[in-house]
């Protein structure tokens, strides 16, 4: 995510506005501004790049490194490289390492080329930039910066589905972390905060569908993080902005289950909700279900023998666990030398 955000939400919302022409929501978008030059005067800008985690086998304390690791690489935005803390070891691609290993117990090797303030559009590079490398695992976040530019949520879901389709292509099991919930920025006031909200949830119902449709699974992250945040500044990095060592902890957490699952290693699923089961339902229906509870993951299924309907594919709704939960800090975590990509 990048500081041009807010700004960046007031002039897409007051335009829209102001060709009402309407007085109340001429109004509304004169306060919605002024609350953008609130939030900016807020948020430090970006500056120091995230710690390097890229190309780096990591191993869960008590696992022998001697074992074949697993690869996986992660995609995205600011969240996904880690910005906001200072050691490798912090970023929410080695945690989920870590945890993958704790599991798995085997090494894994991180392929990291997620790049601060990335739209949908600039995936195609990153996955370029894998070159040879080819990944048991993908993992991918992004959507935070789409909802800050204004890009349409169907353009931005339509790179990211061509993305998952490559990532497909190279043999990758896909998991992506959709677009998180931008009115959990604690700089934020309201209606700024609400409008947030909604167009982030808009972005990450259509990534939902298009990633089910291209053979991935979502995760919601949703305001997963908000309800830690607004009680508890340890979640938040120095600029109030980015999550902390902590509260990106959280993130990987959400995503892990899926990951093991994805990877083999079996984990226990639940109903998402009291109020929905795990039956079939249509990818839209499901999407629209996701946003509105995080951590609930949203995956391809069958029914009578179909993945896919008059209304488009089928999905489930479920909320993973992991088969045990990770016992391993990242500081017990041992880290190997860094190798060149294959």
């Amino acid at each position: 995510m990048t500081l041009r955000w807010p700004h960046r939400i007031a002039l897409y919302a007051g335009g829209g506005l102001g060709g009402l022409a309407v007085a109340g929501f001429a109004g509304l978008a004169g306060l919605l501004w002024g609350e953008t030059k609130l939030a900016h005067r807020r948020i430090p800008v970006a500056k120091d790049p995230p710690p390097a985690s890229n190309d780096t086998i990591w191993a869960a304390a008590g696992v022998s490194r001697t074992r074949p690791p697993i690869r996986i690489a992660l995609l995205g935005d600011s969240t996904a490289a880690g910005y906001g803390v200072y050691r490798d070891r912090d970023t929410p691609g080695a945690q989920l390492a870590i945890g993958i290993s704790e599991a798995a117990r085997r090494p894994v090797h991180l392929t990291n080329v997620a790049v601060v303030g990335a739209e949908s559009p600039d995936l195609a590079a990153q996955v370029d930039a894998l070159g040879r490398v080819r990944p048991e695992l993908a993992v991918v976040i992004i959507g935070a910066n789409d909802v800050t530019e204004g890009t349409k949520p169907a353009v931005a879901a339509r790179h990211l589905e061509r993305t998952v389709e490559r990532l497909r292509a190279l043999g990758a099991d896909v998991v992506v972390g959709t677009c998180p919930d931008l009115g959990t920025i604690r700089p934020l006031a309201q209606p700024l905060r609400a409008y947030a909200r909604r167009q982030s949830r808009n972005m990450a119902k259509a990534q939902t569908i298009a990633v089910v449709r291209a053979g991935g699974r979502t995760v919601s992250l949703g305001d997963l993080l908000g309800p830690l945040f607004m009680s508890n500044l340890h979640f938040f990095s120095e600029d109030r902005f980015h999550p902390s060592a902590a509260g990106y902890a959280e993130a990987a957490a959400a995503i892990l289950p899926s990951c093991l699952d994805e990877l083999g290693i079996r984990t226990r699923v639940r109903s998402a909700s009291t109020f929905t089961t795990r039956r079939v339902k249509t990818v839209q229906k499901a999407a629209a279900q996701a946003v509105t509870r995080p951590g609930t993951e949203v995956a391809g299924a069958e029914r009578f023998g179909r993945r896919e309907g008059p209304r488009g594919p089928f999905a489930r709704l479920r909320r993973r666990r992991p088969r045990n939960a990770p016992a391993t800090s990242p500081e017990q975590a041992v880290p190997t030398s860094p190798v060149p990509a294959a």
